[in-house]
């Protein structure tokens, strides 16, 4: 018992935060970077235009700059802490602030992609910002831990960096001005979307932070006022608190629909005369995927069997719908021609191992193989006297284990017995003309005479 109590005092010891943070600075701090004005101003446009141009031209280091000098976390940070203090003035300003600062970064990025002359071929960078995964929750939440941690302790180190690239704001925001100026809702609706998620999530983190490192609480002179500040921050905590936790698990629903979508695909790629070409995942009105099927038609049966197959990977049949000989949107010939090359190097690969396998098991069955005549052949001519000889592979049997052996039996049949050296040199020849090691010789002496 002992040791388990030693133990957990060494863990808390390490753990423990009072040595090592000021709450009271990192209050201070979080407060001085919630405003929009002065240099944040500045800075916010010149993260914009860094952030649209990496975008643009699907540069990751211009990104990862972008969210390195953008101001986009101190008023996140603000929220949280607003939350966690009680404090309706710093909430209500934090709350500004990010909106000003979402709704100049959403037209400045949107009049950016409206007017460059660079066109996107294959906007990689982009589209990575319009679908939120269980990822870029976990992320969020952790990111805004290490944050207000980093905030809070004493001997500031290079974490927030760490922090502004990982939690990415900026870039969301500019996709969702990318969304607006070439029309695509979609881009926009997702874009928006992940920055509210990462958003969200940071606020939860600096909330959860702030209550256990127990900052300091804002006192209200009117106590009439300080219940309804109350009430307003319990109000605000549960439209933060319940929206993130069921995003998380919509999110790993979906996430695991996705992966399951994967796996079905990989497994049902070749499809008795035709291919599987593409797939389309939707989670609008619940999760389903369009799997887009070309070559010769599918039979009733042959339906049945993909479906059922389906199942296996936690599928049910409604969601997975078969379009034959459909197109996806922006597929074109050079997409299909590359389908069918695709499926023909998948079963001329196929074949190819199944032919190797074919050509390994018959080298085995060859070396396997005894010339028996040809071994009797140059027995008898080196041994006059040899009748017949017969050569066999046995099988050890020890104490009732069956087991192989590499061992071989020749029993042979004389008309004039061999002496010891001339029996030794024989079993030693067999040994060399096989090329096996364990060779056991038997001799059998008989009168009557065989034509050779």
């Amino acid at each position: 018992m002992s040791f388990w109590n030693n133990l957990m005092v060494q863990v808390r010891s390490i753990t423990n935060l009072s040595e090592h943070i000021d709450t009271s600075e990192a209050e201070k701090a979080i407060r001085n970077s919630i405003y929009f004005r002065g240099p944040n101003v500045w800075i916010l446009g010149f993260s914009i235009v860094i952030a649209s141009v990496g975008l643009n031209v699907n540069s990751i280091p211009v990104i990862i700059g972008a969210m390195l000098i953008s101001p986009l976390l101190g008023p996140i940070f603000g929220i949280g802490l607003g939350l966690g203090i009680n404090d309706t003035g710093l909430l209500k300003a934090s709350l500004k602030n990010i909106l000003v600062m979402m709704s100049i970064s959403i037209v400045a990025s949107f009049l950016y992609f409206l007017i460059t002359p660079l066109n996107l071929s294959n906007p990689t960078e982009l589209l990575a910002r319009t679908n939120p995964t269980i990822y870029d929750v976990l992320i969020a939440l952790f990111g805004g831990f290490a944050g207000i941690f980093e905030l809070a302790r004493k001997e500031k180190g290079t974490v927030f960096s760490g922090v502004a690239i990982a939690t990415a704001l900026m870039p969301p925001l500019c996709t969702a001005g990318f969304g607006l100026a070439s029309g695509n809702l979609m881009y926009f609706l997702g874009a928006l979307y992940l920055f509210t998620i990462n958003c969200i999530f940071i606020i939860l983190a600096t909330y959860l932070t702030v209550k256990y490192m127990k900052f300091e609480q804002y006192e209200y002179k009117d106590e009439k006022a300080g219940r309804r500040a109350r009430r307003f921050i319990t109000i605000i905590t549960v439209i933060v608190v319940v929206p993130s936790i069921w995003s998380a698990i919509v999110m790993v629903r979906e996430n695991r629909f996705n992966e399951n979508v994967a796996e079905f695909i990989n497994t049902n790629k070749n499809l008795y005369s035709g291919y599987i070409m593409d797939y389309k995942v939707e989670h609008r009105k619940g999760s389903r995927v369009e799997v887009y099927f070309t070559g010769e038609p599918l039979s009733a049966s042959e339906k049945n069997n993909l479906l059922e197959s389906a199942k296996e990977y936690g599928l049910r049949p409604e969601q997975v719908i078969i379009k034959e000989h459909a197109l996806v949107e922006g597929t074109d010939e050079a997409e299909i021609l590359k389908g069918i090359y695709e499926r023909t190097d998948n079963e001329i690969t196929r074949r190819e191992a199944e032919i190797k396998k074919l050509e390994d098991e018959l080298k085995m069955l060859h070396a396997s193989d005894i010339p028996y005549e040809q071994v009797a052949r140059e027995a008898v001519n080196q041994y006059p006297s040899i009748q017949s000889i017969f050569i066999a592979r046995g099988a050890k049997v020890n104490s009732g284990d069956f087991r192989k052996n590499d061992g071989l039996l020749a029993v042979v049949t004389t008309a004039e017995p061999l002496d010891n050296d001339e029996k030794s040199r024989l079993t030693n020849w067999l040994r060399i003309r096989l090329g096996i090691e364990n060779v056991t010789l038997y001799e059998f002496h008989t009168t009557e005479k065989t034509d050779k």
